[in-house]
């Protein structure tokens, strides 16, 4: 009799331990950050979802004479003018697609704020942090220095470019 109760209360210890387990895995929320993928000259990069504000269409840029040939111009946004820049030069990358797909991504990071053009926008996702991993040190020295970060997403190489770090060095 005392090893049937013995077994029993070893068989309710046991589920409960299991019970205790599973409840762990379960209550387990890994920390994501929000990503917004772009693409540019046919490679995919990503910026903090945090740091940027808007996405629009590529419209009417006006050009300012006698400007760095990254800064493409300037937009009317809702009667406030921001500059816009093209990273591609900035970079060192060839120009991407043609206008129909590109995009406008408004950032701002430490007080400044410019609309960046890149390719298209392919994505804004939740990427868990663990995901993000330091660059590789063979990476373009013209990019290496705003490069905050790497991650594969849907078998493409994302590059995570930090945008304080490329508005710091157009401020100077």
């Amino acid at each position: 009799m005392k090893t049937v109760q013995s077994n029993k209360i070893n068989s309710i210890m046991d589920e409960a331990k299991r019970q205790r387990e599973q409840a762990k895995v379960i209550n387990v929320e890994e920390e994501k950050v929000k990503l917004v993928i772009f693409s540019l000259a046919k490679d995919y990069y990503a910026f903090h979802g945090s740091d940027v504000k808007e996405i629009l269409p590529a419209g009417k840029i006006t050009y300012i004479p006698g400007s760095p040939d990254f800064i493409l111009g300037v937009i009317n946004l809702r009667g406030d003018i921001e500059s816009v820049l093209n990273i591609h030069k900035f970079l060192g990358l060839p120009d991407g697609k043609p206008a129909g797909s590109r995009r406008i991504t408004i950032a701002e990071k430490d007080g400044i704020r410019s609309g960046i053009l890149v390719d298209s926008v392919e994505d804004v996702i939740d990427m868990p942090v663990s995901s993000i991993k330091p660059p590789i040190s063979t990476l373009n020295d013209s990019i290496k220095e705003f490069v905050a970060g790497e991650m594969a997403y849907n078998n493409m190489n994302i590059t995570l470019l930090d945008a304080g770090k490329i508005f710091k060095k157009i401020t100077g």
